[in-house]
């Protein structure tokens, strides 16, 4: 199992590659919630997201085979895993699936990262890049069903504590639950924390329901980031343990949450980056009167043209 003391090891491994990002406590009237939230802005890490923690971790953890490295991704993964491979100087080969944003492919490309773009969804990604790394002896670098991925996670929760102590619950957006793994692990039960997935797209709250990993449908608007059809044992393991529970959310409060986080912050959020704050806005997680109540922003690599139509009427 996961230790805290392997976060409080990635986040030395990683100072100096990505940001401590700011913690910020906000009005309940920023974004009409019931209570103040204090928010970690991930979304100003580098590439984007909190996914580069887990990259940087993985890579600087050990030696590097010759052949470089490969990751399936929805496409926040690959993009950190390909800065992260480019700035240590090592090869590179992403795969993603067809339902990757424009947007996102866009920055892949622009690492210089060989790029694979082919299959409806991350899971077919995935098949592709075992192979390729099965073939080629290059390290795959799994988004979040590894230590190292997810001890890289928990790097987040480590800094949230540190800066913002004497949170009561904090609410984190899962996508295949490298993230509330790490963070759920590092706050070791002394802060309740809460996943928050799209409705339909709810790999561990099944997993969580059925006693271990299962295999889900996903159809959400925010499953180039949300969309694993399987958390796998690592993860589950870890939040079987360490998580309270998992709020389920609609698309249409993403879309409004984004809507929020763009009018109350001025922040472009993609919509797995808003699904967290979701839940406090839509009342699938209903806190208690003054209960601290921490919402984790993790995602900024949003198509613009989409944000702009979303928000345009508001």
């Amino acid at each position: 199992m996961l230790t805290t003391d392997d976060i409080r090891a990635a986040h030395e491994r990683i100072a100096g590659r990505v940001r401590r990002t700011p913690t910020m406590t906000l009005s309940a009237d920023t974004f009409g919630t019931p209570v103040p939230v204090v928010m970690k802005l991930e979304f100003l890490q580098v590439t984007g997201t909190f996914k580069a923690r887990g990259a940087f971790n993985t890579l600087l953890a050990g030696p590097m085979p010759a052949a470089g490295v490969c990751a399936a991704s929805g496409g926040n993964h690959g993009i950190a895993v390909a800065h992260a491979a480019a700035t240590l100087g090592l090869p590179a080969r992403i795969f993603v699936p067809e339902i990757s944003s424009p947007a996102k492919i866009a920055r892949i490309r622009e690492t210089g990262a060989a790029l694979i773009v082919g299959g409806a969804r991350y899971s077919d990604a995935l098949a592709a890049c075992e192979a390729y790394a099965a073939e080629t002896g290059a390290l795959s670098v799994h988004a979040y069903d590894a230590w190292p991925t997810m001890a890289g996670q928990g790097t987040v929760g480590l800094e949230w504590e540190e800066d913002a102590g004497g949170l009561d619950t904090v609410l984190v957006a899962v996508g295949g639950g490298g993230l509330i793994g790490g963070i759920s692990r590092w706050f070791d039960r002394r802060v309740k924390v809460v996943g928050v997935e799209p409705e339909g797209s709810r790999a561990l709250h099944a997993a969580l329901a059925a006693g271990g990993p299962v295999d889900v449908d996903v159809q959400s608007i925010a499953a180039d980031s949300l969309g694993a059809r399987n958390v796998f044992a690592r993860v589950h393991a870890t939040a079987a343990a360490y998580v309270d529970h998992v709020a389920l959310v609609p698309d249409a409060a993403i879309r409004d949450a984004q809507k929020r986080l763009w009018l109350g912050l001025r922040a472009a959020s993609e919509p797995g980056g808003a699904a967290a704050l979701a839940a406090l806005v839509c009342g699938a997680y209903e806190p208690a009167p003054g209960e601290r109540v921490g919402v984790l922003a993790c995602g900024a690599n949003v198509d613009l043209a989409a944000l702009s139509g979303l928000v345009t009427d508001a």
